[in-house]
């Protein structure tokens, strides 16, 4: 599988730089020591330094080696400042209001990738996953031809041959209720995610409905985004719409969906809207015995991924090294 250890390899031939936004807990401290004990990554830590030196110091963390910056003391502010108002004059944008904004360690350290101080950033320990996409849409900003940002999440668990089972699921996260043009993005992001832990992609867009089973319109959404992908990837099996049972279930498949390239095979799900992907991935997560990686922020210039305001620090360390795997 195209696991931790390929890109903990590719890290070490080619090391990255991270920004940490919220450098004062003790999840990101924990993380920081064991990333800085392996020698791949370097991370930055965003907060009071005394106050990042005292709790790692208390905790018995060693972070000597990580640069620590705070935004208050930060000796190329102005340049920062500068560049915001830059950035966003358009929208109103005065040097008061970035200075405002940027005193916030989310737009602080997004700024620091724009700036090419760092190649990454990785953060929502302590605050939403709109607070981290916001500053990214404003300051990084979307892929040439993307509209939208989305998220997949990468679940994985031992199988029964000894090997991992892989799976990704998208758009769980961001987009409550995509539309079918954003459905196709959300699945052109999600199997190139997939490919990158070593899945070779079946696609399932997912419905209560198989292939016109029930009549609504969310069902016909799916059947149009289906067709859709299906003409802009011709290389990527894909199928639709699928319940979940005829995507994974190959006697189901049989009967629901027979003669489909991806029933009862499908190991990347697209679903609806964020609701159902949303309790899709906890499902499998909490009862299905996967553990779970992401949300994966998807669409953007460059990699910045959110973490779970309840995550531990094996979490962060995780999630450390897919965000600097997507630099």
């Amino acid at each position: 599988m195209y696991g931790f250890g390929t890109m903990i390899d590719q890290l070490r031939a080619n090391p990255k730089t991270i920004v940490l936004t919220e450098g004062e807990d003790a999840r990101i401290l924990e993380a920081a020591s064991r990333l800085l004990a392996s020698n791949f990554l370097k991370p930055i830590l965003l907060g009071n330094e005394a106050v990042i030196q005292k709790s790692a110091e208390e905790a018995g963390y060693n972070i000597r080696g990580a640069e620590i910056i705070d935004p208050a003391n930060y000796a190329e502010f102005d340049e920062m400042v500068n560049e915001f108002v830059e950035l966003r004059k358009a929208k109103g944008m005065t040097p008061e209001k970035a200075r405002e904004l940027l005193g916030q360690t989310n737009y602080f350290g997004t700024m620091l990738v724009k700036m090419g101080k760092a190649d990454c950033l990785l953060g929502g320990a302590t605050y939403s996953t709109a607070d981290t996409v916001r500053p990214a849409l404003q300051i990084i900003k979307t892929k040439p031809g993307n509209s939208v940002v989305s998220s997949c999440f990468i679940l994985v668990r031992p199988s029964a041959t000894g090997e991992n089972e892989v799976i990704a699921m998208g758009d769980c996260a961001i987009n409550i209720n995509p539309d079918e043009d954003q459905l196709v993005e959300i699945c052109g992001e999600t199997v190139e995610c997939a490919r990158r832990f070593g899945v070779d992609p079946k696609v399932a867009f997912l419905s209560f409905s198989t292939k016109g089973s029930a009549k609504d319109p969310t069902v016909t959404k799916m059947q149009n985004a289906t067709a859709k992908a299906q003409a802009k990837y011709p290389d990527v099996p894909i199928d639709g719409e699928l319940q979940f049972d005829a995507a994974v279930a190959p006697r189901v498949a049989r009967q629901k969906a027979p003669g489909s390239p991806v029933a009862g095979h499908a190991n990347t799900f697209i679903f609806p809207d964020v609701n159902a992907g949303n309790l899709g991935y906890k499902i499998a997560q909490r009862m299905g015995n996967f553990e779970a990686y992401g949300p994966i922020l998807l669409g953007l210039n460059a990699p910045i991924n959110d973490l779970s305001r309840g995550c531990n620090a094996l979490e962060v360390y995780s999630m450390a090294i897919i965000t600097a795997s997507l630099a």
